[in-house]
């Protein structure tokens, strides 16, 4: 028979996008604009998974993750619509307090004393890296091994999905709105850094500080690929590293904002090897369950964490 069940990423997101709904609704109404947007968001995601679960196939399983890549850009873009709605102001006040907490003050504003119109463009470059990163691997793993796939989307989407929350809790714009006069016009002196400094100002969705999604996503694909693909790890590693360096540098992000993303990258990673996949094998038999959209090798991926 189908398996109903749904995947822990399905689960999270679902909660994600109801509990927003609902804050929403309670706050400016069953007919405000990001009410019907949020609500509109889970009945294609109920109705999305219900279908491909109605008659499970590799190609109704693949369609049923590739929904998510779709999502979560809906989601963004309708938070900067909802979250005023439920939670007006931001909290960068306290993000700061934490990291004085933390670290004794602000570490962007500490690393301005680095700042060069060189070392700015390399690290811009970096934090673009992240958009053609995330786009290949989802894709990549999306054709390969049909189990190996789940468990990449259980962790990633977990990922956004506890990330969104966060957006949607402690809104906060980020050091270099909120701390705007203790940076030095040079760090957005070179040609790529001020097109990525334009970039984030006009794509942002006004709340995206707090958890650091550029540094847990990252984080979560470039260990995954440690263990199901060391090769794309080794190639990575050196442009991660820098895009969360740059995260920093560049004063998108809080040091709370960074230390958190890694550890829900941490949780993403053992929920993503760990989860007992057999659960969700339906009708589909083990041999048809983890072959390749390409009919290459059987999925027989271990789950040690």
């Amino acid at each position: 028979m189908p398996s109903l069940r749904l995947l822990p990423h399905e689960l999270l997101f679902g909660l994600y996008l109801l509990v927003t709904w609902i804050r929403v609704m309670i706050a400016v109404g069953v007919l405000h604009r990001a009410a019907l947007i949020f609500a509109a968001m889970l009945l294609i995601n109920a109705v999305g998974i219900a279908w491909c679960a109605a008659r499970e196939s590799p190609f109704r399983w693949r369609l049923r993750l590739a929904f998510y890549p779709l999502l979560i850009n809906a989601a963004y873009v309708a938070m900067r619509v909802a979250v005023p709605a439920i939670h007006p102001g931001w909290n960068d006040a306290l993000l700061v307090r934490l990291d004085r907490l933390l670290i004794g003050g602000n570490l962007s504003v500490s690393l301005q004393s680095f700042a060069h119109p060189v070392l700015s463009d390399v690290l811009s470059l970096c934090y673009l890296f992240f958009f053609p990163y995330l786009f290949c691997r989802i894709v990549m793993y999306l054709r390969g091994d049909l189990e190996e796939a789940k468990r990449f989307y259980i962790g990633l989407f977990s990922v956004y999905a506890i990330g969104y929350l966060g957006y949607t809790l402690l809104p906060a714009l980020g050091p270099h709105i909120y701390l705007s006069e203790q940076f030095y016009a040079r760090v957005w002196n070179g040609s790529w850094s001020q097109w990525n400094a334009e970039l984030v100002l006009h794509g942002s969705n006004r709340v995206d500080a707090f958890p650091s999604i550029h540094c847990a996503a990252t984080a979560f694909v470039l260990f995954f690929d440690r263990r199901h693909r060391p090769a794309w790890f080794r190639g990575c590693l050196i442009p991660c590293a820098g895009l969360w360096l740059a995260t920093l540098y560049l004063g998108y992000h809080y040091f709370v904002d960074v230390a958190s993303g890694f550890l829900l990258s941490a949780f993403a990673l053992r929920l993503a090897n760990t989860y007992p996949l057999h659960r969700h094998s339906g009708g589909l038999p083990q041999t048809v369950a983890g072959t390749r959209l390409s009919g290459g090798r059987q999925g027989a991926v271990g789950t040690a964490g």
